[in-house]
Order: C-alpha cells, then sequence, then structure tokens
C-alpha cells in the first residue's frame, strides 16, 4: 500500500476535452509517482469518462458529495448506489465549501460518513477552521467538534475504514497555506483526539493536508510526521502539477 494518498478535488470545473487531457496525462506518467496513491475527484457528469479512461492505471476515483439517501424524491442529489457504479472509491464528506455555501452541519455531515461507509466506501472526512476562528485561539476545538460529531455517531473504530483532510478554511483558494509547524500542530491534535477512544486507529489513520497545496509547497508538507499526504485543489488541473505534488510524497 501506498505511503501517503494524494486527491485532487476539480471542484466545479471540467469539460470532456479537459478531463481527456488531463487524465492522458496522468496515466502516460502516473509511473514516476512511487509513494502515493493518485485519486482524482471528477464533477458527476464526467464520472463514466474518468472510469474508462483510467480502468488498470491504478488511479482511484471519488466523489465531492454525495446524499446519505439511497433513493427517492430528493431531486439534483446523488446516491452513493449511483456512484458505486462508476468504480468510485472514495467520497468527499463535509467539505468547506459544502459547510460554508450549502450549509451542511456536523449531524448531516456525520450521515453521510455513515452512509459511505455503509456502502463499502471510504469517506475523506474534511475538517477546518475559519480565519477568524483561529485568530480567536479556536482552531483545536473546532476541528475536534466537527471530528466528536463523528465519533458520536459512528465511533472511534470507524477511523479504520476513513481518511481525515484538515483544511484550513482561511487556506482554500486564498494562495495562502498554513505552514508545515501550523499543518503538524493539527494533524497531531486530531491523532491524539481519536486516540482517545481509539489508539489502534488513530495510528493507522491518514491525515491529508488541504488549503492550496501547491509543487512548492507539497514537500514540505508531506515531510511532516502526521501529514500523510494532500487533498490538492487548482493545482490538481494540471496533470504536470497534479503529479510534481505526488512525486513530492517520499
Amino acid at each position: 500500500m501506498a505511503h501517503m494518498i494524494v486527491a485532487g478535488n476539480w471542484k466545479m470545473n471540467a469539460s470532456k476535452s479537459a478531463v481527456t487531457e488531463l487524465l492522458s496525462g496522468l496515466k502516460d506518467n502516473v509511473a514516476s509517482v512511487s509513494n502515493a496513491e493518485l485519486v482524482v475527484f471528477p464533477p458527476f457528469p464526467y464520472l463514466a469518462q474518468a472510469q474508462a479512461e483510467l480502468m488498470g492505471t491504478g488511479i482511484r476515483i471519488g466523489v465531492q458529495n454525495i446524499c446519505a439517501q439511497d433513493k427517492g424524491a430528493y431531486t439534483g442529489e446523488v446516491s452513493l448506489v449511483m456512484a458505486k457504479e462508476f468504480d468510485v472509491s472514495y467520497v468527499l464528506v463535509g467539505h468547506s465549501e459544502r459547510r460554508a455555501l450549502f450549509a451542511e452541519d456536523d449531524s448531516q455531515v456525520a450521515a453521510k460518513y455513515v452512509a459511505t461507509q455503509a456502502m463499502q466506501l471510504t469517506p475523506i472526512l474534511c475538517v477546518g477552521e475559519t480565519l477568524e476562528q483561529r485568530e480567536q485561539g479556536r482552531t483545536l476545538s473546532v476541528v475536534n467538534g466537527q471530528i466528536q460529531a463523528v465519533i458520536d455517531a459512528a465511533g472511534g473504530a470507524s477511523f479504520a475504514h476513513a481518511v481525515i483532510a484538515y483544511e484550513p478554511v482561511w487556506a482554500i483558494g486564498t494562495g495562502l497555506t498554513a505552514s508545515p509547524k501550523q499543518a503538524q500542530e493539527v494533524h497531531r491534535a486530531i491523532r491524539d483526539h481519536i486516540a482517545d477512544v481509539a489508539p489502534e486507529q488513530a495510528r493507522g489513520l491518514k491525515i491529508l493536508y488541504g488549503g492550496s497545496v501547491t509543487v512548492a509547497s507539497a514537500e514540505e508538507l508531506f515531510a511532516q510526521a502526521d501529514i500523510d499526504g494532500g487533498l490538492v485543489g487548482g493545482a490538481s488541473l494540471q496533470a504536470d502539477s497534479f503529479l510534481a505534488i505526488g512525486r513530492a510524497a517520499k
């Protein structure tokens, strides 16, 4: 198993031709990434295209959001049952943009986490604080509170089949990045919080850093003891930069 995970969240960016170009570049050079599992998160309309183009490459596919319900009158939603038909492995749960722009609260995030695991898929639980919360000294209380909501719903042992992504909201799309020291402190606190209820799962848990990860910042971030890869935004839209970040996982 690769030591790290480097996941590319495309957000609401893509076209058929752009997907072909990006995935071709990844397929042609994926062998250059030796110590990280690469995962791409396309928008829903491009899942079938990604499935067809990535078959047999070792590059995994994830979805950016999901409905906790299996089916029914939920106009505009996509179920886990549907997503699983496209060889999806991972599901982003509680991304800061879902929390901030679509008012997803901790209980909704926990429900999606539980539903994802029930379908034998791996949730990537996203947690993080705003700039205001960091300036108030509330970073750890906010992050641990978001994690505790999932522990309360699913139990600490559930983290044997989950990934966490720490994404300081103030560093997403702003060009700002938490310093390696700042990121490591939060990652360590996350692992310690989970270790209080599930020490074995905490030791094996992969905790990714997300927040304007770039080629320039990746190597030093990934060198930290409790940073196990990255959740990459804009830099994942170009094959060269995404692969370079993958190669930074050593």
